[in-house]
């Protein structure tokens, strides 16, 4: 029998072992003060509060800044024929709780056809049938469209809040928990940076103002980070795959994530079993995933109900260009076609590099040089070869170096590289590498003057370059509150400079060139809104507010992908093992000249 192993208990929250990252020694006392605003509000729960009382509170605190977001516009509010992500999503619930399974990825596509993977047309249908119990008008099949009552509105913002409360969240909480006792980081400690993740404003603000469900994919991605860092690398390949299939968008982490199960597998030295068992259960959370609708296509074929309503449906490009024809009277053709149209869907390369205005490689270039005169095959396979070379040297690292610490950070380089560099970009897609940096704000020293700072720095930086998006759905108060709030609580700029100036910048921890590259971003962004406010662009560059948003977007996102690569490199001991041997050889090269 295997001898108990007990839990490493973590440090306690006296004066003594508080860290100087979140409370900072009194002269002449033995007492200490809080840092930042944050640590202040919580400076109560310190001592004497329990943690079980505290997450009660701290939940409906956060809970209550998502429900008054949601008191404002949404995307594509009276915005007919189309309107936006709102109609979409009501849409889905639509067509998923009135048309067999069969016909989910084919039907009426030109209006909002589902074009993700098959959890969120789960998660629709789930939704779709409990509001169609409060009212069924909200979804009646064609007759719904645009709909905006709002009692539904009332419905779909509480949707998007429980689903985060059931997945996100939790997933949060306890990767939070996890990275702190991994360097034993105090609890309270704990409790201030998990305050400052669920507070991240660009999240809120997508979700629960422009409205979307993309904390699920998210929170999906958090459960699978934690399982990874906790040794249960089976979970994390099946709470991953349940985020590759709510929302393709996860594809950012897939090269993080892959690398670094093919790291555990390798070092130090082969291990075949557990190769095996990552394989096996990857290809059977993908199969569960894709079941219902492919089961549900062979059932509807013997009911003889049509994949599609419409006279002549084409079928998927995959299945046209085969060297062979397919009968399609065979029972394998209906989930073969179900299969094919889903992944046709779900990855919609016909539509361009990328969508709107986004700050990316490939926007900013198109500014001064357009890319539409390109063939888009050709622009696929650039964007693909530049966006490899972006993301190599970082699933390198991860797979030559799986340390389960490392992996926070590998997700966040190469999730950068792909907004950056990869095919069909839009501009909510910043919350993926912003994810990864944010969580480390609860990892030892992420409270500190150097990663907050440049955690900070890079999350205002995001929530930035989504003011045009969300300015069109008239959410301007919302981000000026959601955003100037998080910056103070961290003690950020514009509405604090201690980070730079104050006392705790004379701990040296940030460089000058990097206190001059932040606050230049800073007086930028501040400027442009100014700017933005009260001047008129000119008549022959209407666009040209977002377009400066796009290029000084692009260039800080690079910066922040050469930090969280230089961040990897230096956390591996990469540099450490190569100026060693440099050192060895010099010190042999003096030897023999002696």
């Amino acid at each position: 029998m295997a001898s108990h192993k007990p839990r490493r208990r973590r440090k306690e929250d006296t004066p003594d072992s508080m860290s100087r990252d979140v409370a900072r020694s009194n002269h002449g006392t033995s007492s200490s003060s809080p840092q930042f605003p944050l640590a202040s509000f919580l400076w109560p729960a310190k001592k004497s509060v329990s943690q079980w009382v505290s997450f009660p509170l701290i939940l409906m605190v956060v809970g209550l800044f998502r429900w008054a977001a949601g008191f404002w516009g949404y995307s594509g509010f009276n915005v007919p024929p189309m309107h936006g992500d709102f109609e979409a999503q009501r849409h889905w619930m639509e067509i998923t709780t009135h048309l067999p399974i069969s016909q989910w990825y084919f039907y009426d596509l030109p209006y909002w056809g589902l074009d993700y993977p098959p959890l969120t047309a789960y998660h629709s249908w789930l939704l779709g049938e409990i509001g169609s119990i409060i009212n069924p008008r909200w979804f009646d099949l064609d007759t719904s469209r645009g709909f905006e009552d709002q009692l539904l509105k009332v419905y779909m913002r509480a949707t998007v809040l429980m689903s985060e409360y059931l997945v996100y969240i939790p997933a949060a909480i306890i990767l939070n928990r996890k990275l702190g006792r991994m360097r034993g980081v105090s609890t309270w400690e704990s409790l201030v940076a998990l305050v400052a993740i669920l507070m991240q404003p660009a999240t809120i603000l997508i979700d629960h103002a422009h409205f979307q469900y993309n904390t699920v994919m998210l929170g999906f991605t958090l459960a699978s980070i934690s399982s990874m860092l906790a040794g249960r690398a089976l979970w994390g390949c099946v709470f991953f795959v349940a985020a590759l299939c709510y929302k393709q968008m996860a594809l950012y982490y897939a090269p993080a994530i892959f690398t670094y199960l093919i790291g555990i597998c390798m070092v130090p030295k082969p291990n075949i079993g557990r190769f095996l068992a990552i394989a096996f259960i990857t290809v059977l959370s993908f199969a569960i995933s894709f079941a219902p609708l492919l089961l549900g296509a062979i059932v509807d074929q013997y009911r003889e109900i049509p994949a599609s309503t419409a006279k002549e449906t084409p079928l998927p490009p995959s299945i046209t260009s085969l060297p062979f024809t397919i009968n399609e009277k065979a029972w394998y053709f209906p989930p073969l076609l179900q299969l094919t149209q889903s992944i046709y869907r779900i990855f919609p390369f016909a539509r361009g590099l990328f969508e709107d205005k986004v700050a990316n490689m490939w926007c900013a270039i198109h500014t001064f040089h357009k890319l539409h005169n390109y063939p888009l095959g050709q622009m696929q396979r650039i964007s693909t070869v530049i966006t490899l070379a972006f993301i190599w040297p970082s699933t390198m690292i991860i797979s030559l170096f799986p340390y389960r610490e490392l992996l926070p950070w590998a997700m966040a380089s190469i999730a950068w590289g792909f907004f950056l560099c990869s095919f069909q970009v839009h501009e909510k897609s910043v919350l993926l590498p912003l994810l990864p940096m944010t969580i480390l704000l609860g990892s030892e020293r992420g409270l500190g003057t150097e990663m907050r700072a440049w955690i900070g720095w890079a999350n205002m930086l995001g929530v930035w370059t989504l003011f045009p998006l969300l300015e069109r759905d008239e959410l301007r108060m919302p981000y000026g509150v959601l955003t100037l709030l998080w910056a103070y609580l961290l003690g950020l700029p514009p509405t604090s400079l201690s980070l730079y100036f104050g006392r705790q910048s004379k701990n040296g921890e940030l460089k000058v060139l990097t206190k001059m590259l932040h606050l230049a971003f800073y007086a930028v962004m501040i400027a442009w809104h100014i700017g933005e406010a009260f001047v008129l662009p000119p008549e022959n560059k209407p666009d040209l507010w977002v377009v400066l948003n796009v290029l000084i977007g692009f260039a800080g996102f690079g910066v922040c992908f050469l930090w969280c690569s230089w961040q990897l490199i230096l956390r591996s001991g990469l540099m450490e093992d190569y100026f060693g041997v440099r050192m060895r050889i010099e010190a042999a090269d003096r030897k023999k000249k002696q």
